[in-house]
């Protein structure tokens, strides 16, 4: 699916990696992410599209079209994801409370990533990346520069230095390309 359709934003929706979610500025309406990572986009003054943010597991993308009626950012699948309607059930006020803080520790995470040493930032986001077994499986080498600010060739470097390290072993996983998927050592 290329982005939520009218007639389906009341059900679950699964995007693959890659895959736009919704438009900047467009009608919608608010989703859980179950599962998988997004980035979110603004649109900068020479109308290209900028990193502004990502959403992970748990966070709800969209609650801005209560008020608004749009979407503030543009949402794409860094990984395959998978939507749920939001709100759950009548009482979800608090469930928004902590979806807004957490996403505000994570900005505060983001920013991070964009200055210092270049190994700490990709190290940095790989661990927002990993799930609870080490597992992650990375967005593009461009999506990750475009995050931590840094040059494509500068993260195809880091990631063959944390290879030849061991701290990222390769591993297959159905369905994602092979130099995606990888296990994270403790370091």
């Amino acid at each position: 699916m290329d982005s939520i359709s009218p007639e389906a934003s009341r059900s679950a929706q699964e995007f693959a990696s890659g895959a736009k979610i919704h438009t900047g500025g467009t009608a919608g309406t608010p989703w859980r992410l179950q599962r998988g990572v997004i980035r979110l986009d603004t649109t900068a003054a020479d109308g290209q599209a900028a990193f502004a943010s990502l959403a992970i597991a748990g966070d709800i993308l969209g609650c801005e079209t209560l008020l608004f009626g749009a979407y503030t950012f543009s949402a794409t699948a860094l990984t395959e994801c998978r939507l749920s309607p939001w709100p759950e059930g009548v009482a979800d006020r608090d469930s928004l409370l902590v979806s807004l803080a957490s996403a505000q520790r994570r900005a505060a995470d983001l920013v991070a990533l964009r200055g210092g040493q270049a190994m700490d930032r990709v190290l940095g986001l790989i661990r927002l990346f990993a799930d609870g077994a080490g597992q992650v499986i990375l967005p593009t080498r461009q999506d990750i520069a475009d995050i931590t600010d840094l040059r494509f060739e500068t993260i195809s470097r880091i990631i063959k230095q944390l290879e030849r390290r061991h701290i990222l072993s390769p591993i297959r996983i159905a369905g994602v390309h092979a130099t995606r998927s990888f296990t994270l050592a403790d370091c």
